[in-house]
């Protein structure tokens, strides 16, 4: 009864909660360690639909039923995703002749133009076995010209299966890749051959307009300004060199070139009101037709259409998803910011897509969108009796409320995933978020309206203004003493913790909503506790590191150097592989490289004349092997080549004990994409 009670009093504000209960059930089909079996995920599907069916029938238990319901619900959606996406992956490293057609371009981690094929065929290999999707890096010198959208193409590259994570717990981008069905990766050194002229087809002619209209602005805007104004209006982040990046990263820049929110609501919103003044401007139309729902679906089409043009990646779906939730309340004469409207756009999205749950746009994107819809909805229920600033100074001050509400709720997700916080982010975004929406969007608007006339310039130049002053401020605040705080990577009941205590605290209605500050407390709590492995272990064999006072020392100055960095990053450390590689920590010659963690030697033999050193590494402890031993001396614990394939990247806890180790492959477990 007393829970029931509770409920009761929550009574028109339960429904944010049904995203958070279907999140639950998605969090919880990630978090196995075994792909469930059919029959339980029968039963739970079994019991989603009659716990749904008891909810109409009885409605004054549709709460307690629909808390496990929504969970099952969750659970069986994310498995019934997991199933449609199968395709071929790709099951050992090749080298071979590639055709297939272009469907999308970006760069790599190496800062070099990257292919993405669909129709892919592969030299040797079965049509069972050849993956739907590849993506190949162009290297070569001198640059590669990188073929348009539905080209297809001919080209000779090394490719590989999606990667393994790099350490025990790691990201896994083995997942990452299967649910956009990418069943390779590699990288090609010769230029690709045209072997049919760009296809027709909607999607394709679209891509193709993108990548054109990209182009064009970078030739009219040349250098890092018309790189941007292409991110922000076609999505192609390709011409942006990676200064440029990691000063925006640095700066907590980086969300502008994702076209997201922020972009989706500019736009939506100056098309709305210039439609709505448009209308009001002329007395006969603005007496005889509905203004406000014209400039809604006004609105609508004009994020259609950006959608449309920037390629239609997750960030801009899940955008328009909110905007379009936000305009349909606006057409059914609704409220349209309130945490309700939220909800439904994150329902829609999990549904869509539930392993964006796990990804950083999401959980970013709706942190900040919750937020601030919580405060600026608490802010405009205060009794009248409080103090209002003047009118002067409102726009002002909610700029500065925004940037610390949206700022604080993410900056959390954004440390966990990205191993840094920028100490100056609100300073950079107060001086560069107002110029997106009072000058670079608008003049966008303005080059887009003018471009049919020749006219485009007119926009472009004040455009190129509001971009070149953010690219001023990143670099001068990216460059500040202390700019970037790095941050150890979080365990995996942190973010969690926090994401559940967070949103318990701003959905629940009265004074028990403060319990919720107990998880919060609890995982910030965890993570200053977080202890980093002594020893880490790649996949390959080929690279070790060792915690030390100064930080964990490398084994090599260069080579691996994605795993090197992934690992560094996760240290919370910002030195690179060769500052990493000069540390003091591992004994011995270059050859045999040896270190210690609680007491017991591990050593790495590798180099010319390997095998010659195999036995006097045994006689020191475990050893690690970058080949394939074929017969190893009696009693020697060693994990060569064939082993760490079994095992996968390995940690190793110093306890009182002795070493601990964790192999990558258990804790991943036996999932759709570990197989």
């Amino acid at each position: 009864m007393a829970l029931r009670a509770a409920f009761e009093a929550q009574r028109g504000h339960l429904f944010a909660w049904a995203p958070v209960m279907l999140g639950l059930g998605i969090g919880l089909y990630f978090a196995l360690r075994v792909e469930p079996p059919g029959w339980v995920l029968g039963l739970a599907g079994l019991g989603a639909a009659g716990l749904g069916g008891l909810a109409l029938w009885r409605p004054g238990l549709a709460p307690l039923a629909l808390i496990p319901g929504l969970i099952a619900a969750g659970l069986v959606l994310s498995a019934l995703r997991s199933h449609v996406v199968t395709a071929p992956v790709l099951p050992y490293r090749v080298h071979a002749a590639v055709e297939g057609r272009v469907v999308a371009l970006d760069r790599s981690f190496s800062d070099v133009p990257r292919l993405t094929l669909d129709q892919v065929w592969i030299a040797g290999l079965a049509p069972g076995k050849t993956p739907t999707r590849l993506r190949i890096a162009l290297h070569g010198d001198g640059g590669l010209t990188a073929p348009m959208p539905g080209t297809r193409i001919g080209i000779t590259a090394h490719l590989s299966p999606p990667a393994a994570p790099s350490e025990p717990g790691g990201f896994d981008f083995r997942r990452h890749a299967w649910f956009q069905r990418l069943g390779g990766v590699g990288y090609a050194r010769s230029p690709p051959v045209m072997l049919a002229l760009p296809e027709e087809g909607a999607a394709l002619i679209v891509n193709r307009v993108r990548m054109r209209l990209s182009a064009a602005l970078r030739a009219r805007l040349p250098g890092d300004e018309g790189a941007f104004a292409a991110a922000i209006l076609t999505g192609d982040r390709s011409g942006i060199s990676r200064g440029t990046l990691q000063e925006l990263r640095d700066s907590n820049l980086a969300h502008l070139l994702a076209i997201s929110g922020l972009h989706m609501g500019l736009l939506t919103s100056l098309v709305f009101g210039a439609l709505r003044t448009a209308v009001a401007l002329v007395p006969v139309l603005a007496l005889r037709l509905p203004a406000k729902k014209i400039a809604a679906i006004g609105a609508l089409c004009a994020g259609a259409f950006y959608l449309a043009l920037s390629g239609g990646n997750v960030a801009t779906e899940r955008a328009f998803i909110m905007v379009a939730v936000v305009l349909g309340a606006v057409l059914a004469d609704r409220r349209a910011l309130t945490l309700r409207a939220v909800a439904v756009a994150g329902l829609i999205v999990l549904v869509l897509s539930p392993e964006s749950l796990t990804g950083a746009g999401f959980q970013m994107s709706f942190a900040a969108t919750t937020a601030l819809v919580a405060v600026f909805g608490a802010l405009r229920g205060l009794p009248k009796t409080v103090p209002r600033p003047p009118r002067w100074l409102r726009a002002p001050l909610a700029v500065v409320v925004s940037s610390l509400v949206a700022g604080a709720a993410t900056a959390p997700f954004g440390a966990a995933h990205f191993n840094q916080v920028a100490q100056f982010g609100l300073l950079a975004n107060l001086l560069s978020v107002p110029l997106m929406g009072a000058l670079v969007m608008p003049a966008a608007i303005v080059a887009t309206c003018l471009a049919p006339f020749g006219l485009a310039g007119l926009g472009l130049e004040p455009m190129r203004w509001g971009i070149a002053w953010i690219l001023a401020v990143a670099e001068r605040v990216a460059a500040l003493d202390g700019a970037v705080w790095p941050v150890v990577a979080p365990g995996p009941l942190v973010l969690p913790l926090m994401t559940l205590g967070a949103l318990f605290t701003v959905l629940w209605r009265g004074w028990p909503r403060v319990a919720g500050l107990v998880p919060v407390a609890a995982a910030f709590a965890l993570w200053a506790q977080t202890e980093r492995p002594a020893l880490l272990i790649a996949e390959s064999g080929g690279l070790i590191g060792l915690m030390g006072p100064e930080g964990r020392t490398l084994s090599k100055p260069s080579g691996e150097g994605f795993i090197a960095l992934s690992w560094l990053e996760n240290d919370g450390d910002r030195a690179d592989q060769e500052t990493a590689f000069g540390r003091p920590g591992l004994a011995g010659t270059p050859g045999a490289q040896r270190a210690e963690v609680a007491g017991q030697g591990i050593t790495l033999i590798s180099g010319r004349g390997w095998a010659a050193r195999l036995a006097a590494a045994c006689a020191e402890g475990w050893v690690i092997v970058p080949q394939r031993v074929a017969d190893p001396p009696e009693g020697c614990v060693m994990f060569d080549r064939t082993a760490l394939d079994t095992t996968g990247a390995l940690s190793v806890h110093a306890t009182p004990q002795g070493p601990r180790l964790t192999a990558a492959r258990v804790v991943a477990g036996r999932r759709s994409w570990t197989q």
